[in-house]
């Protein structure tokens, strides 16, 4: 285990501000500052805010990680870093920072993919991935199917939201409901005092004709919201329980259905689920139960690996160390649109000469600067 590489991930693509610390596979730290309770006032995430938020919390969520994985940062290997998809400002942050403790120590800075990220994560819980491995990756922004024959370098597309993403169509009923924000929790909650089959709502995109593995919850969003309508007009009460749990079902049936196809039809006989809807509970269990009925092996990381953390991004940057790829150079930006088909944003760092090079081209101006060797004393001992 101490030959594995040690990587400390930092991920800001949204509204938590999630640090990780992994061995390997082995997960030994995953802090977490949200500030859900903050964007729960305005029914969504506000992201000026949200990047606020990143920078309070950035320095005091890695030293509770430095702190509970009993490390100190001179003892990483290199530092990983959600580049994108996400909101802009959020991930500035992140990669600001992480970019100046790369500086500061003289570690190899990776800039890694927040989706491949969600998948790699698994490995912390479930081991190595299989190659290929079946992604099915749910969340507020992302509803995707991706097939991974190497989570470092080669990720596929093969379906993804058209319109609404599914963690996005819970938090607009959970609002058209009154049930505040996030809907995901609260929606699951509820459903399991209801009936599923109460209402026939419909599943997008599941016709002979439909595409086969993308997704869409715009029409169902919109089936729900005119069936309460209806309701409220009619000064009917709405049946809320019912209401969450037949929602609730058409989203999962239309998920599973999909990725245990997809499976099929590339040969692909294990399927991971990640992204924060993998912690619904209803979503587990029917992938469980069409899982294996198909004969694919389902892995779904637990509740707390699912929704963004640090942990993932660590997971991807300990992957990226042990399999020799390219870091990234002190240039990387963020891409609050970076393509899945880049698990990783490389550079010419690891390349002969590059800035982990002696005497490389882009080696630190400064390694001999007393000031700056003062300051990293003070920061990172």
């Amino acid at each position: 285990m101490a030959d594995e590489p040690l990587v400390l991930g930092i991920e800001t693509s949204c509204d938590e501000t999630g640090v990780g610390i992994v061995r390997g596979t082995t997960l030994l730290a995953d802090a977490v500052a949200s500030s859900v309770d903050t964007h729960a006032r305005f029914g969504g995430v506000v992201p000026e805010i949200a990047s606020r938020a990143h920078l309070e919390a950035m320095v005091p969520t890695i030293e509770r990680a430095l702190k509970t994985a009993g490390i100190s940062a001179r003892d990483l290997d290199g530092i990983a870093v959600t580049a994108g998809p996400g909101l802009a400002g959020a991930l500035l942050v992140g990669v600001s920072a992480a970019k100046a403790y790369a500086y500061a120590l003289n570690k190899p800075l990776y800039g890694v993919n927040h989706l491949a990220s969600h998948i790699c994560v698994d490995q912390l819980e479930h081991g190595p991935l299989p190659e290929p491995t079946m992604a099915l990756l749910v969340s507020g922004g992302h509803s995707s199917l991706l097939l991974a024959p190497d989570i470092t370098s080669d990720v596929r597309p093969m379906g993804a939201t058209i319109d609404d993403a599914a963690g996005e169509a819970f938090d607009k009923i959970a609002r058209v409901l009154n049930l505040g924000f996030p809907g995901g929790p609260v929606i699951d909650r509820l459903a399991k005092e209801g009936d599923p089959r109460a209402i026939a709502f419909p599943r997008g995109l599941t016709g002979p004709r439909d595409p086969a593995y993308d997704f869409s919850f715009s029409g169902l969003k919109t089936a729900v919201a005119r069936w309460i309508e209806a309701k409220r007009n009619a000064g009917e009460e709405v049946p809320v329980r019912d209401v969450a749990a037949s929602f609730q079902e058409a989203v999962a049936d239309v998920l599973t259905r999909k990725a245990v196809r997809a499976c099929k039809d590339e040969g692909v006989d294990h399927l991971m689920i990640g992204g924060g809807v993998a912690a619904n509970s209803r979503l587990r269990a029917l992938a469980q139960e069409r899982c294996e009925r198909a004969g694919i092996r389902l892995r779904v990381p637990r509740p707390g690996l699912c929704t963004d953390n640090g942990a993932m991004v660590a997971a991807l940057g300990a992957e990226m160390v042990a399999r020799n790829r390219p870091a990234s150079d002190l240039e990387l930006s963020a891409d609050s649109s970076l393509p899945v088909t880049e698990p990783h944003v490389p550079g010419a760092a690891h390349e002969p000469g590059g800035a982990h090079e002696p005497g490389g081209a882009h080696a630190h101006p400064h390694d001999h600067d007393h000031v700056h060797e003062v300051s990293k004393k003070n920061l990172y001992s």
